[in-house]
């Protein structure tokens, strides 16, 4: 199953047409207002079913919204799907549109799709939207049942063009979008795994062949080049368990004439059990998502890999399982850091914190200009945001901007929040530089633990993500599927490779 999950390609399977002869079914997306129209489907009998759709209240046209017409031979599909754009589309309701057409697709056990591009939005937009919704739509969950039924899958997507356009440029927009949604798609599935299956140093295993495939530099210190690095901080957060720690780096020179390096910092706690101060155990089966920051910089790398954006990275993984035992790290002891930095452990279940200030100082060293950390890193980003957007913290406005633009144009809901001295205030320690926790994580706890690793960024300009309510979820929420969901792929991606890609940010 491992092994299924790191492949590297996802087989094309979108194409442009004005004749979509054997699809299995034809996806129409309608505004609201064209529901007020003659002639909607073309046909009257599907016409007069879609009308008793919206005047019994069924059918509205509101986004997210989608009904499966059997068609009885009445056209060459077997259903018309009719899915609603709200009043206008948009790249946000059209991806919508095709993630909930691709379910409904596999769930009729049909595997070709037709799909009318609707006007109204530029078809470049339009056609990066339907094409990354599709592949979107088709993520599931690995399985591990014993005589499993085959499950149905969507092999093929026609996109028909209603006026001519240029195929080259279309083909690449296509191409950029099936990357982003491969590359997401993977980031859900090294999510997804298991706390069993994935551990440091396997992570690590699966970093090293992604770099092999796509070219990219890559070093893996063990526990033992991890001490004497005197990285004491990712040491302390592994110690308890039998899987020791990695730190993992990637590069990626795609603009050697420019000193400007990206440092992407991600969070690689395989499983967190909270350490000492254990977390309760209704739930803990979630804490295999605790590495969702580093599944999404390895997603982002995918992406670069097949874009070859005009950018250099870094990429820092510290990996590391958060377990107890007589090895574990405890509160109140002082642990020195590789920045020189102690800091005082208040809480061992703030371990990310920690390792991802060791990611930021190892990076700075690699020679990156600019930093962005993601995390999984609160609950209290749930008190804040719910499940519904990742918080943002920045010692640099202007740096925070363009990645916010990106998120918009993604259809990812980024906010950001407060730097003021008083929350800084709150980590200062009576005993050690810093300390990992305040006396109440109830308070501004997302804006505190954000802060605590900005203190290591120093002057360096700098982004943390906290997704510690959007890298999993408990049920499917909208496009997002249940489990893992590759937040902040698209950002990066779009944020990385917008050149690449051809898209604005906005959304519109």
């Amino acid at each position: 199953m491992f092994e299924k999950i790191t492949t590297m390609t996802t087989a094309p399977f979108t194409a442009l047409t004005a004749n979509a002869a054997g699809a299995d079914a034809i996806l129409v997306c309608l505004t609201e207002a064209e529901l007020r129209g003659p002639a909607i489907l073309g046909q009257a009998q599907l016409d007069s079913a879609l009308a008793d759709l919206i005047a019994k209240g069924v059918f509205t046209g509101a986004s997210g919204e989608l009904e499966a017409l059997p068609t009885y031979g009445l056209l060459p599909y077997a259903y018309v799907l009719v899915a609603g754009l709200g009043p206008q589309p948009t790249r946000d309701t059209l991806r919508a549109a095709a993630v909930f057409a691709a379910r409904k697709l596999l769930a009729l056990r049909l595997e070709r799709l037709a799909v009318k591009t609707p006007s109204g939005l530029d078809v470049r937009s339009a056609v990066y939207a339907l094409t990354e919704g599709l592949l979107l739509g088709t993520y599931r969950i690995a399985a591990y049942r014993k005589d499993a039924p085959a499950r149905a899958e969507l092999r093929q997507a026609v996109l028909e063009l209603e006026a001519p356009a240029d195929a080259v440029l279309l083909a690449g927009t296509i191409a950029a979008a099936e990357a982003v949604a491969a590359g997401t798609n993977y980031a859900r599935d090294l999510t997804n795994l298991p706390g069993n299956k994935l551990v440091p140093a396997s992570l690590a295993a699966e970093a090293v062949k992604l770099a092999q495939h796509y070219g990219f530099a890559v070093e893996v210190l063990d526990e033992h080049e991890i001490a004497a690095r005197g990285m004491g901080g990712v040491l302390a957060v592994g110690g308890g368990s039998v899987h020791p720690p990695r730190m993992i780096t990637l590069q990626y020179k795609g603009d050697p004439d420019s000193a400007d390096v990206l440092g992407l910092v991600g969070k690689g706690v395989t499983f967190d059990t909270g350490g000492i101060s254990m977390k309760r155990p209704d739930g803990m089966e979630e804490m295999i998502s605790d590495m969702g920051g580093a599944a999404t910089l390895l997603g982002a790398l995918h992406i670069v890999g097949q874009l070859k954006p005009k950018v250099n990275l870094t990429v820092v993984i510290p990996a590391a399982e958060n377990m107890t035992s007589g090895a574990a790290y405890r509160p109140g002891d002082i642990v020195t850091l590789l920045s020189g930095h102690s800091v005082e452990v208040l809480n061992t279940d703030a371990e990310g914190r920690i390792i991802l200030a060791e990611g930021i100082t190892y990076a700075k060293s690699l020679g990156a200009t600019r930093l962005i950390d993601v995390a999984t890193l609160t609950g209290a980003i749930l008190i804040s945001f719910a499940d519904v957007a990742t918080g943002a913290v920045t010692n640099d406005d202007a740096f925070l901007r363009p990645l916010l633009a990106a998120a918009g144009g993604a259809g990812e809901k980024l906010w950001q929040l407060p730097n003021y001295p008083e929350y800084r205030a709150m980590l200062k320690s009576d005993v050690a530089d810093i300390k990992n926790a305040t006396s109440s994580d109830r308070w501004a706890g997302a804006i505190t633990a954000g802060l605590f690793i900005g203190y290591f960024a120093e002057e360096t300009p700098w982004i943390h993500l906290d997704t510690g309510g959007t890298a999993w979820l408990w049920s499917a929420k909208g496009i997002e599927p249940k489990g893992a969901t590759g937040v902040m792929v698209r950002t990066l991606a779009a944020y990385l490779c917008g050149e690449a890609m051809g898209l604005g940010g906005s959304s519109e």
